[in-house]
């Protein structure tokens, strides 16, 4: 009785002499190498030449300011109860006299940090954030050998105040809105 039909018969037939001295599945091996030499070549010489992303890639993430250069970040952690990962930790603290510049709010992050290495770049933090304040970029994160810089804090996140070292999100804010509106139409 069989249970699948997956059995195969063995035969144990004598090799002709041509088989015996592979020459036939050498020749087949050369014939595979030879086509492969004249295909498109599929690798970039990354750095020299970069591929194209989606205009959806999820990158190097950044704390956005607001039109004044203000923080827009409130410290509210909604987006570091949204990460999956527990990649995002974040300390709040109380603006005062005189940082009402710097701080949009009176609460503002003090410490913000997320851990690359435990990042999983799912945008969930984006999409939690009330105030739009962090985003995903289309920069890569950088590899390393060591794991003490993957810790990225307020220096590496927060978006320069100089219009020119603004970063541009303005394809992902508009994937995020199309998102959220196509979750309220199909409630």
């Amino acid at each position: 009785m069989q249970l699948t039909n997956r059995s195969k018969n063995v035969v144990n037939k004598k090799m002709s002499f041509a088989e015996r001295i592979y020459l036939v599945a050498i020749a087949k091996g050369m014939w595979i190498t030879l086509k492969h030499f004249f295909r498109k070549n599929n690798t970039y010489n990354y750095p020299d030449t970069q591929r194209t992303y989606a205009p959806v890639y999820r990158g190097w993430h950044v704390l956005k300011r607001d039109a004044n250069g203000a923080e827009r970040c409130t410290a509210c952690g909604l987006c570091a109860v949204a990460c999956p990962a527990e990649a995002i930790t974040m300390t709040a603290a109380e603006r005062e006299r005189g940082e009402e510049k710097l701080y949009r709010e009176e609460k503002y992050a003090a410490v913000y940090e997320i851990n690359m290495l435990r990042c999983i770049f799912c945008g969930l933090c984006e999409e939690a954030c009330p105030k739009e304040a962090i985003f995903l970029t289309d920069r890569i994160v950088p590899s390393d050998y060591v794991r003490q810089g993957f810790i990225f804090g307020k220096d590496m996140l927060v978006e320069g105040v100089e219009p020119e070292k603004r970063v541009d999100v303005s394809v992902r804010q508009k994937h995020i809105q199309e998102k959220k509106q196509a979750a309220a139409a199909a409630q």
